[in-house]
């Protein structure tokens, strides 16, 4: 199939001056290469035992204090330097700083490899990190998820790429259920979630309760939580990019995990021109699900999810890398409610993309990736023999292309992004299609970026990037622009603001993902779009310690929904099956780290406020037509969460994890009518009267949840860990929401707790 059989004429006409003006480059770029007396080093950064390309390791000439960053490629260049011998020197978090004498003559552009090793941190040492390596992690709006942190914090049932993230400032869950992300003020589908740079519609598994992302697989999680760079697109907020592991290159190893809730297996090792990581997991909740349901109602009779995640990489030359990397995961689910009633959920995800790297001269780089995306959601609920049925899937393939130029104290990224989606929504009932809607669109995005460091002090970083959407015939240009100062020696000042566009939303129950469905822009529905302002600090009051803050304001425009007032949508135009809104958000983050001795870990504090405005909510008294705004459900007001850890001897490490949040906001019912007689007879119809929306508060949320972490041997042929957790150790019922039995006179309500308390134990074995 031809990516522009279902694309304007104009859509491919652009389509093919980006690819054009990317393959010139791509095969014609060496004439780029300045030809003057200085020298210059470049190569990639890799772990020396697994061959594991190193992003955002930090290269540095220590006599010019000149240095370079990795990309996400495992790639540096360090350009204009004066003809001499210098010591340079790499630096990682958990490596070993890399050493050497290099001796540079005028024109040479010399290749270093770097092979850095790796460094058990003893207690109570301190990890150095360079000024440019703190520069890079801590830039505004970003954070890093070390992927350590993820296996190592307390956490329910197994570890979790979400459930980490949700422990950092900014970052809010909806429920001990949800896995999902809400990042300063936004809904879940307003953060782009990429695995290896291809897009993720739904991941999540178990009812949302964890996410797709099997952390034996990850190599580098990074999170853009606002302001983030015109490289990226497509989405209000936020931006999440995880990167699969590229599998060892020098030796073979598997890893074997058995949890409560699933069990998994990795493999990975070298082949001749390259080498491989493939990883498997399957839930093994089934036994105790078939034990509960000899005593309890409402447990699954169908339950089971399973994920695969897989890549090879090909050295096709020093200079070009080639790589292959896959996922696929499945939910099949199956719950009664009544003794005539099922709810069967099935849904999942699958994911390809193919991505070459080419270093074409030692300052111009360039990446290009061909992606696949499907995610497909077919929910089914029967009650006494009537089925209800929803079909959502979406069909995502692109072509990416990305170049990196290093010029001077500039580096300067370009690239487009363009690809075609196919969205199919059908509604059933009783074997009867009641609304269907097929959305075929072509997207085109483009964008260029100068990130210009013109002295130690002060580094800029703009860019523009133009959006194309041919349902609609919508054409975005959304500015970029951050700014870093270095003030003191230990204190950084950061501003940045960013306009942002979105063609997508996502129908969600927030605290139950099963019946989620995607809906696009067309004619008739614009994207939604905004503006973020941030302002940060960041500094280092001693050594090993961290304090950071931010403040952030951001606005959202056009946001569209489908229509909750509406019960029928048969014979609705897709335009007319939405209602569009507005908000805004504020909120300011601090965040203390300590990275040095036997104790470790963060304490932070989040203020935030996030609000939307719809037709038909919180009408005012004083003008019935005009709405008011209200808070979402995920609106807190006030997140406090700690993370400690303790290194108790060499094998023996205990970890623990606090949250405290402001109640979320819900709907207070106010009253009940009740009708009888005519026209209904001696049946009596009832209404629940409610207040203005969201304009109550649950109680406070609170949790304190423990690990300990045990190293050893598994029979003396490979390292072994067990792992027991207890999950809410003095046993806090939150709330998840009120329900009321509207049968019962006085009218009953109940509260329906989360979590009681809950242990835990998880054994891995490494070969």
């Amino acid at each position: 199939m031809k990516i522009c059989e279902f694309a304007t004429t104009d859509d491919c006409r652009f389509f093919f001056v980006l690819s054009l003006i990317f393959f010139l480059t791509l095969f014609n770029a060496p004439s780029l290469q300045a030809q003057d007396n200085t020298a210059a080093i470049n190569g990639y950064v890799r772990d020396a035992t697994t061959g594991e390309t190193l992003l955002g390791a930090n290269v540095i000439i220590q006599l010019l204090n000149k240095g370079a960053s990795t990309n996400t490629a495992g790639y540096y260049t360090i350009q204009n330097l004066e003809p001499g011998t210098y010591e340079g020197s790499c630096t990682y978090i958990g490596y070993k700083t890399y050493r050497e004498e290099i001796s540079l003559e005028a024109g040479e552009s010399r290749r270093l490899d770097i092979e850095m090793e790796p460094q058990s941190q003893e207690l109570g040492e301190l990890v150095v990190q360079s000024e440019r390596e703190e520069r890079e992690k801590r830039s505004i709006g970003r954070a890093e998820i070390q992927t350590d942190m993820i296996q190592q914090m307390p956490s329910v049932l197994q570890s979790d790429v979400f459930r980490s993230a949700q422990l950092l400032p900014g970052v809010k869950a909806a429920s001990d259920f949800s896995s999902r992300l809400y990042i300063r003020g936004g809904s879940s589908d307003q953060t782009l979630i990429l695995l290896d740079q291809t897009k993720v519609y739904n991941p999540s598994h178990f009812f949302g309760f964890f996410s797709t992302f099997n952390p034996d697989a990850i190599k580098n999680v990074r999170l853009y939580k606002g302001g983030y760079p015109a490289k990226y697109g497509g989405r209000l907020g936020s931006v999440l990019a995880i990167y699969n592991k590229d599998g060892n290159r020098n030796n073979y190893h598997t890893g074997i995990q058995v949890g409560m809730l699933s069990s998994s297996i990795i493999h990975e090792g070298p082949y001749k021109h390259g080498s491989y990581m493939i990883a498997f997991r399957r839930s093994t909740l089934e036994p105790l699900l078939a034990g509960l349901r000899q005593t309890q109602d409402g447990i699954p009779n169908k339950f089971y999810f399973w994920d695969l995640n897989g890549k090879i990489n090909l050295s096709a030359s020093q200079d070009d890398k080639l790589s292959l990397s896959f996922y696929s995961g499945t939910d099949n689910v199956g719950i009664p409610f009544a003794d005539d009633a099922q709810i069967n959920l099935f849904y999942g995800n699958q994911t390809v993309s193919a991505n070459w790297t080419r270093i074409i001269t030692d300052n111009l780089f360039a990446d290009l990736t061909v992606t696949g995306s499907r995610y497909f959601n077919e929910p089914t609920i029967s009650i006494g023999g009537t089925g209800i049925r929803q079909d959502n899937e979406i069909y995502d393939l692109s072509v990416k292309g990305d170049l990196e130029y290093f010029y001077g104290d500039h580096e300067i990224d370009g690239g487009f992004w363009s690809g075609y989606m196919n969205f199919n929504y059908k509604d059933y009932f009783d074997g009867e299609q009641t609304f269907s809607q097929l959305l075929k669109s072509y997207y085109n995005q483009a964008y260029i970026q100068d990130r210009w460091q013109p002295n130690e002090r002060w580094e800029v970083n703009g860019g523009l990037r133009l959006s194309h959407f041919s349902e609609g015939n919508y054409l975005r240009l959304a500015p970029r622009l951050s700014v870093d100062y270095q003030w003191l020696s230990n204190v950084r000042l950061q501003a940045a603001y960013g306009r942002y566009y979105q063609y997508l939303t996502l129908v969600t129950n927030e605290a139950f993902s099963g019946f989620d469905y995607w809906l696009t822009s067309d004619e008739g529905v614009p994207p939604s779009w905004g503006d973020q302002f941030i302002l940060g600090a960041k500094t280092q009051p001693f050594e090993g310690y961290q304090l950071d803050g931010e403040i952030y304001y951001r606005t959202m425009h056009d946001l569209f929904q489908q229509d909750p007032f509406i019960n029928n949508l048969a014979g609705k135009d897709y335009r007319e099956i939405f209602r569009f809104g507005d908000g805004y958000a504020y909120g300011a983050e601090v965040q203390f780290q300590k990275q040095v001795g036997r104790l470790t870990g963060f304490l932070a504090y989040t203020f935030a406020r996030t609000m939307r405005k719809f037709p038909g909510y919180n009408h005012s008294i004083e003008n019935p037509g005009k709405a008011r705004y209200y808070p979402p459900k995920y609106d807190r007001t006030h997140d406090v969460t700690m993370t400690l850890s303790y290194r108790l001897t060499d094998n023996w490490e205990l970890s623990t994890v606090f949250n405290y949040a402001t109640g979320q906001a819900y709907t207070r019912p106010l009253g009940y009518t009740e009708t009888g007689g005519f026209p209904f007879g001696e049946d009596r119809r009832g209404q629940l009267l409610v207040g203005k929306v969201n304009a109550a508060r649950l109680p406070p949320y609170h949790r304190v949840d423990l690990s300990a972490t045990r190293d050893g041997t598994f029979f003396g042929m490979g390292s072994a860990e067990w792992k027991f957790q207890i999950i809410n150790v003095y046993s806090r019922r939150n709330m998840w929401f009120y329900n009321y039995d509207l049968d019962e006179r006085p009218i009953e309500r109940s509260a329906v707790k989360l979590l009681p308390i809950l242990p835990s134990v998880t054994y891995s074995v490494d070969f």
